[in-house]
């Protein structure tokens, strides 16, 4: 049989949110959060700012609130609630009007008494509809009109509390008697539903009753509600939005509506049974929104069932507005109604919001936020482990642009090869042994495992055991280094530093000391979340003695002293403890900081000092003794601090 031949048309997908649209980046996610942390936030409000700010492609929580916003007042804007009130006076001009024009024609008593009853009415619409109900009509176009008002107005409040009443009735209009019957059936419905609700809020089970209602009425409630609390939940909904309705309108308006609801279907019962029912919905949901109001000044009258339902968006749109905020306590991403998001705003502000729920649930699967013992929310190891990847690879491109080199993964000749191989770990760099590579690769595929190279086959040559050091990485942390814009740099030299000697350095000891007006040992992540403090004093003598007890704790290692300021120093630790702060810089200052450098250099340890700013003192000191341990003086830019700090640590180790 012959193949039919198939053909394909290719074309932009339309229909929604591109479905291949790539996910958010969570390294890009990580980086914008490190930084945050690094410029003094803490991580669950640099977490939040990611959200509030948005992804690349993905719009946040703030952009999405501003789209709400618009929403609601282009609602406002352009609608007004008085669309019943106004159809309504139409109708009864146009009763009037020709009622008076029949009786113009007639040429008897009885025709100037009845002119002088349309004259004697009140001036209010609803005072005039009600002094109306008895009139007798001499126009047949005259009583339809009026007639029409009567029914218009019982659509509507249905309307107002029930989907689709308003078409279901328009459409039995045609039809007297059809229309009479369906109103009955109405009016057993409310007289049902009002005894079903009295029977839940007394307390009784309403299970078996709720069944059989639904069974006779379920037709007026196409959302199909499972129980007497879901139905509750849907009226009450409703009603407080027709409530807020009337709350919105002028006094005047409100009570002019109010007098015309006597007059639905012309018979007071079906508001008696609607004003019943509001009341067991408000009793049994007192927490909704029964006060509130919107102020709407457009120029498109709404009939009170379109009004209603507008009120109902303003709602959700205050509820979709605090939950897009994430400002009240316990907020979580999964709070956010994606539905009525979509509804409001489209499919791709629902496609958004979730990708940044996914993110947040991304992060915390991976275990890149942790609780600190203090019960706050703090980076994980693994968290810093991909800020440090980030700062080194940073620091590398710097390095290599300086020199005109490209990144490059090749090691140099580190140290001599032993003969032995070993197998590759993460860190190595050592060079691999091809042959013994290739070996194990085949010897695991003679075994069934089909892939052609596998990382576990891969062996690296051994080499002689290189000397180890002790790294004493010294940072201000004065106020200065905050108001100048130099607390982030030095915090991600500090991640480049430690991601590289726990990568490829693993035998070094690195020490992180920050000096204010104390000094003190800090692991990464508290250095990473550190804040900046108004804080006079720069005590590198205190710095420096906690750099001697490392080094002193590491004795087979190289020493390497690095530190990091941007002024003299200005305090020193007394005996007892206590940090004295001067300034100008004291004699006593200097003098302990001199004699701390020099107890160091007997330690034969290396000194690099990197100066940040423009400062003359600070030169002069910081020259003077360099020359006195036989350091280095580095002045680098804030966006080379950290290729100045890594290639200094690379020169000193080599």
């Amino acid at each position: 049989m012959a193949r039919r031949d198939r053909r394909y048309a290719y074309g932009p997908y339309i229909d929604g949110p591109d479905p291949l649209a790539p996910p958010v980046d969570l390294r890009a996610a990580m980086d914008e959060i490190g930084r945050d942390v690094m410029e003094g936030a803490s991580p669950r409000s640099a977490l939040q700012e990611l959200l509030r700010r948005g992804m690349e492609n993905r719009r946040g929580l703030d952009e999405l609130t501003r789209e709400v916003w618009q929403r609601r007042s282009r609602l406002q804007r352009e609608n007004r609630l008085d669309g019943t009130l106004q159809e309504v006076r139409e109708l009864l001009r146009r009763a009037l009007d020709a009622e008076r024009d029949t009786l113009g024609r007639q040429d008897t008593d009885d025709a100037r008494f009845r002119e002088m009853q349309l004259d004697a009415l009140p001036s209010d619409t609803g005072g005039a509809v009600r002094e109306l109900d008895s009139y007798d009509w001499q126009s047949s176009d005259a009583r339809e009109a009026y007639e029409e008002i009567r029914d218009l107005l019982g659509r509507e409040m249905l309307d107002q509390r029930f989907a689709g009443m308003k078409q279901a009735l328009e459409s039995m209009q045609q039809n007297a008697d059809v229309a009479q019957a369906a109103v009955e059936r109405i009016r057993e419905m409310l007289d049902d539903l009002n005894n079903l609700l009295a029977n839940h809020a007394a307390g009784q089970d309403t299970g078996q009753q709720f069944q059989e209602f639904m069974q006779k009425h379920g037709e007026f409630f196409p959302e199909n509600p499972r129980n007497t609390e879901e139905l509750v939940d849907l009226l009450a909904q409703r009603a407080a939005a027709a409530q807020r309705m009337l709350n919105s309108m002028t006094p005047e308006q409100r009570a002019e509506l109010m007098e015309l609801s006597q007059q639905a279907f012309g018979d007071p019962r079906l508001a008696q049974a609607l004003a019943q029912l509001d009341a067991q919905l408000q009793g049994l949901r007192p927490g909704e929104d029964w006060d509130g109001q919107g102020r709407f000044r457009g120029d498109n009258p709404l009939g009170m069932g379109e009004a209603t339902r507008a009120m109902e968006q303003l709602g959700q749109l205050d509820a979709l507005a605090e939950q897009l905020s994430q400002s009240y306590p316990g907020a979580r991403m999964e709070d956010i109604d994606l539905d009525a998001l979509g509804e409001h705003l489209g499919d791709q502000a629902r496609v958004d919001a979730r990708a940044l729920a996914d993110l947040q649930r991304e992060l915390e699967r991976q275990g890149l936020f942790e609780r600190a013992p203090d019960g706050s929310l703090q980076l994980s190891p693994k968290a810093l482990r991909r800020l440090g990847e980030a700062a080194l690879r940073d620091v590398v491109d710097k390095i290599g642009a300086r020199r005109g080199e490209r990144e490059t993964h090749r090691s140099g000749a580190s140290a001599e090869a032993t003969g032995a191989t070993r197998p590759w770990a993460f860190g190595d760099t050592e060079a691999w042994n091809v042959p013994r590579t290739l070996l194990n690769a085949q010897l695991r595929q003679a075994a069934g495992d089909p892939r052609v190279l596998d990382v576990t086959d891969v062996e690296i040559v051994e080499t002689e055991q290189r000397s180890r050091a002790a790294v004493a990485l010294c940072v201000d942390t004065s106020w200065s280094m905050v108001q100048d814009g130099r607390w982030v740099p030095m915090k991600r030299t500090a991640l480049a530093l430690h991601q590289l000697i726990s990568t490829r350095f693993r035998g070094d000891d690195l020490k992180l000391i920050t000096f204010g007006r104390h000094a003190r040992s800090v692991e990464l992540g508290e250095l990473v979340g550190l804040e900046g403090v108004w804080e006079q004093g720069t005590n590198l003598h205190h710095a420096l003695l906690l750099a001697g007890q490392h080094l002193r704790r590491n004795p087979d290692a190289q020493p390497v002293v690095l530190v990091v300021t941007d002024g003299e120093p200005t305090a020193h630790l007394e005996p007892d403890g206590e940090a004295l702060f001067h300034w100008p810089p004291s004699r006593e200052t200097l003098r302990a900081t001199v004699a701390e450098i020099d107890r160091l250099t007997g330690l034969q340890a290396s000194f690099t000092f990197f100066m940040l700013g423009d400062d003359p003192r600070l030169a002069a000191f910081i020259d003077d003794v360099a020359r006195r341990c036989g350091g280095r003086v580095v002045a680098p830019t804030l966006d080379g601090l950290g290729a100045e700090v890594v290639s200094d640590y690379l020169r000193t180790r080599r």
